[in-house]
């Protein structure tokens, strides 16, 4: 594949950034993209290596050497071709996934891996600039219906494969538009919302109706959908918020993290009523929860105009490096800086929130923290004890929970009569997705847990096959790795 000997000729190079001070002005996605021949050497540095760890690492199974491969020769359209037919939204996962194939990528076993992400997110920038991405509706219809419950990534994933396989699909969103936590999760400094738009536009050419401001389980009953479709994907979000049930939690000023993000992704598309505004601007805040959405907190506060950022984590401070217990190809537990992390907070590890601290109005003040030590016994599970006289006041007017989820809402799960597991997933069959009800399957976050972006993707696609092949015998849509064959 490739340049033999790229991998020894070239070193890995990145998207830059456009400076701190520039960029925390304004929501705007600010990454300075490679030019052309940069992107060429950086597919020239896939190193034939036989045995593709890449495509393990990746939920997808994404043909990743092949489509290194044609960038390298400059065969763009090619490489649009073959990433598209096992991902159907790349400018998503280009953006916002954290990269399982990178860190499955042989090259990374000593040296620094192919930027695997980094030339997805520019195959498919290119196709939308060259007008390679149209709508592709499928030639004939086979009249059956099929509702999608959700719009994220899932749902759009299983909604396309579906109306591809001929199905007349239609997707169901509570919120104002499509997207799910694409759009009212992640900050337009990480992704702008016109990059779902054009998708969508794609997909309403291609014949999929959605239908927002719907919430399926209240304004339409899951018995209304067994009468109205053939069959019924679950595809919502796993929303229910991890609580800190500590002293002070009620006060005015702690707030979840999934109340401030989407409040203020509707305030930058330009909504008005946001009902009680929550904002960082000139507070001292503090974002506990050391993850993507943490990250996504810190970002936002310092565009909001906060006063100062810390970033508590109870787990201890990872290493850079792979840890020994986490050998090639496994995703590894390492220390990940973020560019949000550089944009002026402070980060604290082995850190734990005792109590919250209030004023006579009610409105948090600060808050009290302790250290605390992770004792490891073999065999058992890791056991968390506070460090002795480590208590310490911060002055805190803002504390924003990114603590992640326990599990999905299960209103609509309860009227179909689903079987449900401990952690409020929904329980379906490993091989076909479907669930205990005749004609109800469930893919994403919904049946798998709070998860990557790349899987939900995953998730949809798999789900599609085994509609598809429940409502017409067999299916010609593809699994995992598989080129997509659509019936026409």
């Amino acid at each position: 594949m490739g340049k033999t000997t790229g991998f020894l000729e070239f070193e890995r190079k990145d998207e830059g950034y456009k400076p701190v001070k520039k960029r925390i002005q304004n929501y705007k996605e600010f990454t300075k993209p490679l030019k052309e021949d940069e992107l060429k050497n950086q597919g020239a540095r896939c190193m034939d290596c036989g045995i593709p760890f890449c495509h393990s690492g990746c939920p997808l199974g994404n043909l990743i050497p092949d489509f290194n491969d044609a960038v390298y020769q400059g065969k763009w359209e090619k490489a649009t071709k073959i990433l598209h037919s096992t991902n159907n939204f790349p400018e998503f996962t280009g953006r916002l996934c954290p990269a399982p194939c990178e860190e499955a990528c042989v090259l990374g076993i000593n040296e620094d891996p192919v930027s695997i992400e980094n030339i997805e997110k520019n195959i498919v920038e290119t196709a939308f600039k060259n007008n390679w991405i149209i709508a592709n509706p499928p030639l004939n219809r086979t009249n059956k219906k099929i509702a999608i419950i959700g719009s994220g990534p899932a749902g759009l994933a299983a909604a396309q494969q579906l109306n591809r396989a001929g199905h007349i699909v239609t997707v169901f969103e509570r919120d104002e538009k499509p997207g799910g936590l694409l759009r009212y999760g992640i900050p337009d400094f990480k992704m702008e919302k016109n990059v779902i738009d054009r998708r969508l536009k794609v997909l309403e050419d291609e014949g999929i109706l959605f239908k927002t401001g719907i919430h399926v389980g209240v304004d339409i009953k899951a018995d209304d959908l067994k009468i109205e479709f053939d069959a019924v994907v679950l595809c919502g979000g796993a929303t229910i918020r991890r609580p800190l049930p500590i002293e002070g939690s009620e006060l005015k000023g702690v707030v979840q993290a999934m109340d401030f993000l989407p409040q203020n992704n509707r305030r930058v598309d330009g909504i008005k009523d946001l009902g009680e505004e929550i904002l960082a601007t000139d507070k001292d805040v503090v974002v506990i929860g050391g993850g993507d959405t943490g990250s996504d907190c810190i970002g936002t506060s310092i565009r909001q105009g906060a006063k100062s950022v810390s970033n508590f984590e109870i787990m201890p401070m990872a290493t850079e490096n792979r840890p020994t217990n986490q050998p090639w190809p496994f995703w590894p537990m390492r220390l990940r800086t973020s560019s949000s992390h550089k944009e002026g907070a402070e980060r604290y590890f082995s850190i734990s929130t005792k109590r919250f601290i209030g004023n006579k109005e009610g409105e948090l003040k600060g808050l009290i923290t302790s250290e605390v030590e992770w004792e490891m016994v073999p065999g058992q599970r890791p056991v968390l004890k506070e460090v002795p006289n480590s208590e310490k006041e911060w002055k805190c007017e803002l504390a924003l929970l990114a603590m992640g989820f326990t599990g999905s809402e299960t209103t609509l799960a309860d009227q179909f009569g689903l079987e449900i597991d401990a952690r409020t997933n929904i329980k379906a069959s490993e091989k076909n997705y479907k669930t205990n009800i005749d004609s109800v399957f469930v893919a994403g976050d919904q049946r798998r847990g709070q998860s990557l972006i790349v899987w939900a993707i995953s998730e949809g696609r798999q789900a599609a096959h085994h509609v598809d092949a429940y409502l017409m015998g067999t299916s010609n849509l593809p699994l995992k790795g598989e080129g997509d064959l659509p019936r026409v």
